[in-house]
């Protein structure tokens, strides 16, 4: 169980507290290292979460000082938005699909993908900024603000489109052709690339640019300038394991997989410096690291050996709706369920502009988060572990391919879902989704979703199968987060301990990101950064060595005046 105690500090005229944040698998508490005091109304606020899969209660959203706060979105769409220019409706969703064109195309992972798209967003939200009465960009602030006359429809998708065009050229150039067409067909020029700032097309170059210049130095070596190769490894990161043999159970050992050229190659950990990243609102990417890792072969052998068991318990009895959550989130974002409710709420070129800044800074946010925990503990995945463990025994599982559950050599056993290329604790799906559904239910001031997916009979991409239709579901943003977290058990590719604790992690990334936007979208209206989570001193979560495996400090709490 998790929770996040806050409670009034008695005895005392005035309004302090003190913060208790505990996270905890089981029997393993870790409690919040927590450096400040605030001011917080009378009131006790505790949040928590039940370890049974079935029997999960959302973390609500916290309130502290009248802000709200909030997270994100994690891996692909199922579709693409169809193309149609019309200026003077919104394009905001227009560009966000042409994105993840590009990022089907080119595969980069959630890590780039996310801060691609945060990147897109920011730069839109920065050139729109222009148009709005309160809004400030993230680089120039309000320098390019126009006379309130000018803030037109037109206006605003004209400069979104510069602005995020400018954006995806740098972050795609391969990819140029399908940002000209789009550009193109909403009657823009894309060879436009005037500074002039006070022209809709201007601003959005500018402000792209600004934006650019920041992000080309912000840590994920997108340019090769930290080590040769954009996006390669500046750190030295080498495995502890390699593919034929094990050297240390607890940590990630790469596969050897199939590329899409059908040649048989060596996983390397993705990105696996992204901890170092600049992140939208976070200290660093370690302000939320967990003190005390996944289990460990050699403190917890029974715990180990029960959570591959529980992998294996799960696979073995998949069901078919099992099969299509594990498949549907496989390649299911949360940018096209943000699409949903912006047709639902039938939400203006203003509301999507700020609904994705948000959203994609907390994703990229969460991704930082993530990374930085599965850097610091490197942690095995359930393939190596079941392997090792079950070596030379037979075990029952999912057999494979059409082949329903076997009785199979444990070294033989594989997942639903092919392993990913990094390690396994903490759970990016868990992380992300639970922080996209906090910046949802705070956007839309409601947890309510309602969106449900059917998959059609047979149109599994792993076997035949379903055999009947199945229908997903989600009455609220947390039922669908959690369904994407634990869709990653039922895929075979992480244990339950990195699905709890990315969960818990992303709900404060979330809240710290949807904090920070506010101070671009109303900063008259948001008080400095002084709530809740950034009085947190979260090192926080915090390792003393980010490599090294700690067990938990003791803190006490103490207010002070």
């Amino acid at each position: 169980m998790y929770k996040i105690l806050i409670q009034p500090f008695q005895g005392l005229s005035k309004n302090f507290c003190k913060v208790y944040a505990v996270l905890g698998i089981k029997k393993k508490m870790t409690k919040l290292l927590i450096n400040n005091f605030l001011k917080f109304p009378r009131n006790t606020l505790l949040l928590e979460h039940s370890n049974d899969l079935k029997k999960y209660k959302p973390l609500p959203s916290l309130i502290p000082l009248g802000v709200a706060v909030v997270g994100v979105f994690f891996s692909l769409p199922v579709k693409a938005v169809s193309l149609t220019a019309d200026n003077t409706t919104n394009n905001v969703f227009l560009w966000n699909s042409v994105a993840f064109e590009a990022i089907r195309a080119t595969r980069p992972g959630p890590t780039i993908s996310g801060r691609s798209l945060a990147m897109m967003s920011t730069s839109m939200f920065d050139a729109w900024a222009a148009y709005d009465p309160v809004a400030i960009g993230t680089q120039l602030g309000g320098t390019f603000r126009r006379p309130q006359e000018e803030d037109t429809i037109a206006n605003k998708n004209e400069t979104i489109s510069y602005a995020a065009y400018k954006t995806l050229v740098d972050l795609f150039p391969i990819q140029k052709p399908k940002f000209d067409n789009l550009m193109t067909s909403l009657g823009y020029n894309p060879t436009n690339n005037s500074t002039n700032t006070s022209t809709a097309a201007g601003i959005g170059n500018v402000a792209a640019q600004a934006l650019l210049n920041f992000r080309h130095y912000d840590g994920s070596n997108q340019l090769g300038d930290l080590h040769p190769g954009s996006y390669s490894d500046y750190t030295g990161y080498t495995p502890v394991n390699d593919p034929d043999r094990i050297n240390d159970p607890d940590r990630w050992q790469p596969q050897r997989v199939t590329d899409s050229k059908g040649n048989l190659v060596v996983q390397k950990f993705l990105t696996p410096y992204w901890g170092n990243v600049t992140p939208f609102a976070l200290t660093s990417g370690s302000q939320f690291r967990p003190t005390e890792g996944p289990k460990s072969i050699s403190s917890d052998p029974d715990g180990y050996k029960k959570q591959a068991q529980e992998i294996l318990d799960i696979s073995a009895n998949l069901t078919d709706k099992q099969k299509v959550i594990a498949e549907y989130w496989a390649d299911t974002g949360w940018a096209e369920l943000s699409e949903f409710v912006s047709k639902r709420d039938h939400h203006s070129v203003d509301d999507d502009v700020k609904m994705l800044f948000a959203l994609n800074n907390a994703n990229f946010d969460a991704t930082i988060a993530a990374w930085d925990t599965k850097r610091a503990f490197d942690s095995v995945r359930p393939i190596t572990a079941i392997h090792e463990l079950f070596k030379g025994q037979t075990v029952k599982a999912w057999g494979g391919p059409n082949q329903g559950t076997q009785e199979i050599n444990g070294e033989n056993w594989r997942p639903y879902i092919s392993t990913p290329s990094f390690a396994e604790y903490v759970s990016g799906h868990s992380t992300a989704s639970s922080a996209a559904a906090e910046v949802l239910k705070l956007f839309t001031g409601s947890d309510a979703f309602g969106l449900s997916h059917t998959f059609d009979a047979g149109t599994s991409l792993i076997e035949k199968g379903p055999a009947t239709d199945v229908t997903l579901s989600w009455d609220t943003f947390s039922d669908a987060a959690e369904e994407a977290g634990i869709s990653r058990l039922y895929g075979g590719i992480h244990f339950k301990d990195g699905h709890v604790m990315g969960e818990a992690i992303g709900r404060l990334v979330g809240a710290q990101a949807w904090e920070k936007a506010q101070t671009y979208i109303s900063p008259k209206a948001v008080p400095e950064p002084s709530s809740i989570f950034s009085l947190l001193g979260l090192g926080a979560l915090g390792l003393g060595s980010a490599l090294k495996r700690k067990q938990p400090q003791k803190f006490s709490l103490n207010c002070k005046q």
